[in-house]
């Protein structure tokens, strides 16, 4: 199989995870480095050689840096096809050299709009250069190796130890490249249709990775992503055997009723029906009285909790069969202690974890949408006794 070799680069990144050690290896194996604004400027500080885009257009970054690489000299480069002729002669011609390999990811505009910033902060984050490149590079991907995410790194470095990129490797690239503009233009799209009240609804998931099985074990399924790292689909699994889709169907119930509490709460559900929930002083406390509402249908079920797991609750969880443990973190005596019941799968949410504002559900030749139901802000005070004997206290606060 033909492999294309890689001798020029472009690298443009916000995440600059990983950069420095990529572009040490790209210039260890004789790779020319083509930059811009602070990702040239990390790389030059490293002690590496780089050259700054401005350099390659003979026209300098603009615009408070929002014209920088929208020139022919780049996307000239990028979208040659140096399988034919023509192409060689017009780029010898218009003094162009070809691009081998592109790595670019795009501004950070989730995590702008998730931090709160203001409609103007968050129109700034909507990457025009980046998403142009990366589909330049992947529409190219005969003669382009499009990179987007730190992930791919090391293999791609492999590839270029081992003599260039196969036709396989650039394919997948491609895919993840459009993958990762498309998901970028619907959180953009979505974001601003919330803006403006309007009714057009746009989300766009990445697969996570296929699961055993679906609700039943004839049915196949899958693990999808909306890339906003708020939710139980981006949840990290500390310990236990492998997710199921029921697991995660119960896990994401039980954690819609802990969040509901601004209390320290733990939901204990099986097959998507809640054996108890309860609110206490402490973690332990609300686990106690939630097991104790039915101890025996809480056999095998998945608990979660709206705090992090101390010692004395993971000790009161350990003497119970239980699926999945799911909060939003751990002591570490905590994870200790659970992880002596090696199939109990133990999740850590992740940091930014939150009811989700929407709830969809699929139909066919469309979907439902609407406002979760929550009961936060919930008050038993305006309630009325019109028959039977008034409710003691302690009836009032179960109630």
């Amino acid at each position: 199989m033909t492999k294309v070799a890689i001798r020029r680069a472009l690298i443009s990144v916000s995440d600059k995870t990983g950069l420095i050690e990529l572009a040490r290896e790209l210039t260890s194996a004789g790779v020319s480095l083509v930059s811009t604004g602070s990702t040239a400027k990390q790389i030059a500080a490293a002690g590496l050689e780089v050259t700054e885009v401005s350099s390659v257009t003979g026209f300098p970054e603009s615009l408070d840096g929002r014209v920088k690489t929208l020139h022919p000299s780049i996307h000239g480069g990028i979208l040659a096809d140096v399988r034919l002729d023509s192409h060689r002669e017009q780029l010898d011609e218009l003094g162009i050299e070809p691009f081998e390999l592109v790595v670019v990811n795009l501004y950070p505009f989730r995590e702008t709009v998730a931090a709160g910033a203001s409609y103007e902060e968050s129109v700034e984050q909507i990457d025009i250069g980046g998403p142009a490149m990366v589909r330049a590079s992947a529409k190219n991907h005969a003669n382009v190796a499009i990179v987007v995410s730190p992930n791919r790194y090391d293999e791609v470095i492999a590839a270029v130890k081992d003599g260039g990129t196969d036709i396989e490797l650039r394919k997948q690239l491609a895919l993840e490249a459009f993958s990762h503009t498309a998901d970028y233009d619907a959180a953009v799209s979505g974001w601003l249709a919330a803006q403006l009240g309007s009714e057009r609804l746009g989300t766009s998931y990445s697969k996570v990775g296929d699961l055993r099985y679906g609700e039943n074990s004839h049915q196949s399924a899958a693990l999808y992503s909306d890339g906003s790292n708020t939710g139980i689909a981006s949840a990290e699994q500390l310990s236990g055997k492998e997710m199921s889709y029921n697991n995660y169907v119960d896990v994401d119930a039980a954690l819609r009723c802990a969040y509901d509490f601004d209390q320290p709460a733990v939901a204990i559900i099986k097959h998507a029906n809640p054996c108890g929930i309860a609110v206490g002083e402490d973690v332990a406390a609300a686990h106690a009285a939630a097991h104790e509402t039915d101890p025996v249908s809480a056999f095998g079920g998945v608990i979660a909790t709206n705090r992090t797991v101390t010692q004395k609750m993971a000790v009161q969880v350990a003497g119970v069969f239980t699926e999945v443990i799911a909060a939003p973190d751990y002591e570490s005596e905590a994870v200790e202690i659970l992880k002596t019941k090696k199939n109990l799968r133990i999740l850590r949410l992740p940091a930014g974890y939150a009811l989700p504002e929407r709830e969809s559900r699929q139909v066919s030749g469309g979907l439902l949408a609407q406002q979760p139901d929550s009961f936060q802000g919930f008050s038993s005070s305006g309630w009325q006794l019109v028959a039977g004997q008034a409710a003691d206290a302690k009836t009032m606060a179960d109630l």
